[in-house]
C-alpha cells in the first residue's frame, strides 16, 4: 500500500470458491483491493489490460493453458509487477517453474490466507526477488549431485512402488501398517521433489535409484 491507497490485485483461478475466499481475505483489512477476477488465461489477459494491477495472484493450471506462461509474459512486460503463483501442487518442478518464469513468490493453496497475503506484500516490495516456504530445501535438492539420501526402508518402499504395488500391498509385503507406509511414501515424495507417484518414479529413474525394470 502506498499511503492510504490499497494495493490493487487481480485473482486468476478457475475455481470461483477459491477466488471468493481470496477476495474476502485480501479486502478484509483495507490493505488490498481486488480490481478483477478471471477464471482462464483469456479472461485474465482481458482484465489485465482493462484493470492493470500491482499484484497478480495466478494458479498454475487453468482451463486454457498454464499460468506459468502468463507469468513469463507478464514479467517480460512488467518488471515491477508483483506476481504470486498459487498452486495445489507442491512438487519442486512447480516451484522452479514459478522461479524460472519470473514469479515473485510461490505458495500452496493449502497455506493460510495470511501466508498468501504475506507473499503478495513481498511481491510488491521485491517483485524480482523470489520467495517460497520450501525454497532453501528445494535448492538443496536441485544442487545436490548425489541425489536424495534415502533410508533403507524408504528404498524398499520405492522399489515396491516401482514394481507397481499400492499402499496396502506394500504394507503387507513389509509387515508394516498402512499409515506407516503412507508416511514413507510421503517422505519419498518430499525427498524426490515430487507431487505424485508418477513424478517420484520418473525422478528416481533419472537419478539411478531404480531401473526401468523396476528394482534399483
Amino acid at each position: 500500500m502506498t499511503g492510504d491507497t490499497p494495493t490493487s490485485v487481480i485473482l486468476i483461478d478457475d475455481h470461483e470458491l477459491i477466488r471468493q475466499g481470496l477476495r474476502r481475505s485480501f479486502e478484509r483489512g483495507g490493505e488490498f483491493t481486488v480490481v478483477a477476477e478471471a477464471g482462464s488465461l483469456a479472461e485474465a489477459r482481458k482484465e489485465l489490460v482493462q484493470n492493470p494491477p500491482q499484484v497478480v495472484i495466478v494458479d498454475i493450471r487453468l482451463p486454457d493453458g498454464s499460468g506459468l506462461d502468463l507469468v513469463k509474459e507478464l514479467r517480460g512486460n512488467n518488471p515491477a509487477m508483483g506476481i504470486v503463483v498459487l498452486s495445489m501442487y507442491s512438487g519442486d518442478e512447480y516451484l522452479f517453474g514459478a522461479l524460472d518464469n519470473g514469479a515473485s513468490a510461490f505458495i500452496s493453496k493449502s497455506a493460510p490466507a495470511d501466508d498468501v497475503m504475506a507473499a503478495a506484500r513481498h511481491s510488491v516490495a521485491m517483485p524480482g526477488s523470489f520467495s517460497a516456504p520450501d525454497l532453501a530445501e528445494a535448492m538443496q535438492r536441485r544442487l545436490r549431485p548425489s541425489g536424495p539420501q534415502l533410508t533403507p526402508r524408504e528404498r524398499e518402499v520405492l522399489n515396491l512402488l516401482a514394481d507397481g504395488l499400492g499402499v496396502a500391498e506394500i504394507s503387507k509385503e513389509l509387515y508394516i501398517s498402512q499409515s506407516t507406509t503412507k508416511s514413507h511414501v510421503s517422505k519419498l515424495y518430499e525427498k524426490l521433489g515430487a507431487a505424485n507417484r508418477a513424478q517420484a518414479l520418473m525422478t528416481a529413474l533419472n537419478m539411478g535409484l531404480i531401473t526401468s525394470e523396476g528394482r534399483g
